[in-house]
C-alpha cells in the first residue's frame, strides 16, 4: 500500500525540553495504526504537529506526497486531516446537531442552513446518534459526547483521522461499540492513527504500532511483536519486567 502520511526526523522543542526527537514513521492508506507510549512520551505533541496545532522545529511531514509540516491547522484540515482530543471539546450551549453544523461550516466545501441538515443526520447516524440532532449537547453521556466529537471530526470529510485516546474511560460494552465504530471507518476507506492506552483496543484495531518514549521512537512493527519488545516492556513496566 502507498503511504498517506510520512514523518521524517520530526522534532519539537519547548525551551530546553525536547518533546519529540527526530521522529520518523509512515502510515499506509486504509491502515489503522497505533501511536503508543507511556504518559509524557510525546504522542499528543506528535499529533499536534501533524494536525497543525504546533509547528515542528525540524523535520518533514508529508500527506499524500505533499508537505504539510508547519502549515496552519485550517489548511491542514482542508487537505484531509481531522482529529479528536483527549478532553472532548463540545459546545455545550448548542444542540448536538449544531455542534456538527459548526464543523460542516468550516470544512473545505462548507455546508450551512437547510442544505446541511441531511448531512448532519447522516453523520450522527454513522456514529450511533441518529435522530438526536435536537438534543442538548450538555445532556449527553460521556460515550455520546465522544460520538458527537467523532461526528464533528468526520464532518471535515477526512482521509486521515487522528484519535487521541478516544476510547479512554469507556465501560466494556461501550469499548466494544467504539472498536466496531472505528473498524467501520476503515471499511469506508479512512486511514486512522490512534493514540491509545487500552491494549485490548489496540490489539483489536491495529495491525501495526509505533511506540515512543521520552520523545523518541523505540519500536515499530506488527502489534504483537511490538508489545513484546523489551524496550516497550521496559518503557511501560520498568527494568524488572524487561
Amino acid at each position: 500500500m502507498t503511504a498517506l502520511l510520512e514523518l521524517r526526523n520530526v522534532t519539537k522543542r519547548f525551551g530546553g525540553l525536547v518533546a519529540v526527537n527526530g521522529l520518523s514513521f509512515s502510515l499506509a492508506r486504509g491502515e489503522i495504526a497505533g501511536l503508543l507510549g507511556p504518559n509524557g512520551s510525546g504522542k499528543t505533541t506528535a499529533l499536534n504537529m501533524i494536525s497543525g496545532l504546533l509547528l515542528p522545529n525540524g523535520g518533514e511531514i508529508d500527506l499524500a506526497g505533499q508537505a504539510i509540516g508547519g502549515l496552519p491547522a485550517d489548511r491542514i484540515a482542508h487537505r484531509g486531516v481531522a482529529r479528536t482530543f483527549q478532553l472532548v471539546r463540545a459546545l455545550p450551549s448548542l444542540s448536538v446537531g449544531e455542534n456538527v453544523l459548526a464543523a460542516l461550516a468550516f470544512r473545505r466545501h462548507p455546508l450551512w442552513g437547510p442544505a446541511a441538515e441531511p448531512e448532519i443526520e447522516r453523520l450522527l447516524a454513522s456514529v450511533g446518534l441518529g435522530g438526536r440532532a435536537r438534543q442538548s449537547a450538555a445532556s449527553l453521556t460521556y460515550i455520546d459526547l465522544k460520538r458527537m466529537e467523532l461526528a464533528r471530526a468526520l464532518a471535515a470529510d477526512p482521509t486521515l483521522l487522528l484519535l487521541d485516546e478516544w476510547l479512554a474511560g469507556l465501560n466494556p460494552t461501550e469499548l466494544r461499540d467504539g472498536i466496531d465504530l472505528i473498524l467501520s471507518l476503515r471499511d469506508r476507506g479512512m486511514t486512522v492513527l490512534l493514540v491509545e492506552h487500552v491494549m485490548d483496543a489496540v490489539r483489536a484495531l491495529c495491525d501495526r504500532c509505533v511506540v515512543m518514549n521520552t520523545g523518541s521512537l523505540i519500536a515499530e512493527g506488527p502489534t504483537e511483536d511490538v508489545l513484546r519488545h523489551p524496550e516497550v516492556v521496559r518503557a511501560y513496566l520498568g527494568d524488572l519486567h524487561a
